[in-house]
């Protein structure tokens, strides 16, 4: 089939504009890792340009013109018509908003990070309200210029999931926390096995050994990868064949950095697995930020918790830490699985982590709506904390200063990280199913399998399916809670 000239001349555009994407995220990488804090202003200032170029690219006269010309083509395949449909998407999201507030957003959540890492630091959440209160106002502009049916939240929330509406979050939510709550109940009254041993202290030196040698034994490009550190560990792709992740160590907790390693590994893997001849095209993007989640997830715990994975890659980490060839597999797992309500939500268990979550969704609805005021935050957080953990923070860098999200503007994004696991656990019940010796493959580091398999049925497509098309196509049935919480009952009732 001839390619129209429309679309050739859209995709020359869309990989234009994904070039400039790529400095931009080159600039927030370096920005988070290497660059001296004495940088930050005109880092802002960079990136603040550089944004205000990409928004005039995307809402460009000639780019609507091909839209509009590949439009009138008659007969495009399944794959034309996604990208037309997915750029369409875009461009009228993007001419809502000024270029101008474009840049402004860019400008202030560049420096709100910095000030919100300071903030953490020493614990003063005084230093930092002042941000987000820029950053609320903006975001609530945000949301009145895009536009909502019934809440602002669903402006914000489409940016990272548009099949996702508040109502429906909240409605999948609600069949969540009951289930989370009364397993959280049955399990949190087992007695819990002695895991002192967890946070015994490793030096920063050892733990980097230990991230390398984990690297080397997981199915990743490692000539199209590299491993860094942030004060939060995060993941970003310039293209399938250059993927930057970081991590960080915590003296008195090895296992932050193996999962946060293959947290991170999860999501570089959907980016490597996109097909790179698609690059600059919506073929060639991410799903949504939902299926983004589910792969990060995945390798994190339904593979990096699982006890195969652990009869495979403990022997290596007895040999790195003494300490633990005292420890056998079988008590190492139990104490790893212990379920205790904690504060942190990136150190949570698994029973718990998604009410981390649901607080989130639960207090950016409240933000957005201007139902609660930022200088009343802290004391809405323990109170939602003690509600659904049972516990409240000490201090706020320990409560709502832990996460970079709301001084990157990234309102809307939270609800994604517990839909991810939803999506992980429909998604691992068919792959099981598929390669019932899973298992056993496993247990002796066979993983190359397991990312064939995600590359097969969900990283090639692009943004070919959308999220709902995507999870129905793969496992015959909508996104539901039913798969995770079968998955947790299941592993939580033998193991603690």
């Amino acid at each position: 089939m001839k390619v129209p000239e429309s679309l050739q001349e859209l995709t020359e555009l869309s990989q234009r504009i994904h070039t400039y994407n790529s400095i931009l995220t080159l600039l927030h990488w370096d920005q988070e890792t290497y660059m001296p804090p004495g940088g930050i202003g005109a880092r802002s200032q960079q990136i603040a340009e550089l944004s205000h170029l990409i928004h005039e690219e995307k809402t460009s006269k000639k780019f609507h013109a091909c839209l509009e010309k590949l439009a009138h083509v008659k007969h495009l395949s399944r794959e034309q018509e996604a990208m037309h449909r997915e750029w369409l998407r875009e461009w009228e999201r993007a001419t809502k908003l000024p270029a101008s507030f474009v840049k402004t957003y860019s400008q202030v959540t560049s420096e709100a990070s910095q000030i919100w890492s300071t903030a953490k630091k020493e614990n003063n959440y005084k230093l930092f309200a002042p941000f987000l209160s820029k950053i609320l106002k903006l975001a609530r502009e945000k949301a009145a210029i895009l536009g909502f049916s019934e809440h602002p939240y669903d402006a914000l929330l489409e940016s990272y999931e548009p099949c996702m509406t508040t109502k429906r979050v909240a409605l999948i939510f609600k069949e969540l926390k009951e289930e989370l709550v009364l397993l959280l109940g049955k399990v949190g009254k087992k007695s819990q096995v002695d895991n002192s041993f967890l946070k015994k202290k490793v030096d920063e030196k050892k733990q980097h050994k230990i991230s390398l040698g984990l690297l080397e034994k997981l199915p990743l490009d490692h000539a199209s990868s590299r491993l860094d550190l942030s004060a939060h560990p995060f993941s970003l792709a310039l293209h399938p064949t250059d993927s930057r992740i970081t991590t960080r160590f915590l003296p008195h907790s090895f296992l932050s950095n193996i999962f946060s390693i293959l947290h991170e590994v999860g999501h570089s893997l959907y980016e490597m697995g996109l097909p790179s001849e698609r690059w600059g095209t919506p073929l060639g993007e991410p799903v949504s930020l939902t299926i983004h989640e589910s792969q990060s997830r995945w390798w994190e715990t339904l593979i990096g918790r699982s006890l195969p994975f652990w009869k495979f890659y403990y022997p290596s980490l007895r040999t790195q830490l003494p300490f633990l060839k005292r420890v056998p597999l079988e008590r190492f797992y139990s104490a790893m699985h212990t379920v205790t309500p904690s504060f942190i939500r990136v150190e949570a268990d698994e029973v718990t982590y998604c009410l981390h979550v649901i607080l989130r969704f639960e207090i950016e609805q409240l933000l957005i709506s201007d139902q609660l005021q930022v200088a009343d935050l802290p004391e809405a957080w323990n109170h939602k904390m003690k509600e659904l953990l049972g516990i409240v923070p000490p201090t706020d860098s320990q409560g709502c200063l832990q996460d970079i999200h709301w001084s990157l503007g990234d309102f809307g994004y939270f609800p994604t990280y517990a839909l991810g696991n939803l999506a992980a656990a429909q998604f691992f019940a068919t792959f099981a199913k598929a390669h019932p010796d899973w298992e056993k493959r496993v247990a002796v580091g066979e993983l190359g399998f397991i990312r064939d398999w995600l590359k097969e049925n969900i990283h090639r497509w692009g943004k070919i399916y959308n999220t709902d098309q995507l999870i129905k196509r793969v496992t015959d049935k909508p996104l539901s809670p039913t798969a995770y919480c079968h998955y947790l009952k299941n592993k939580y009732t033998q193991t603690t």
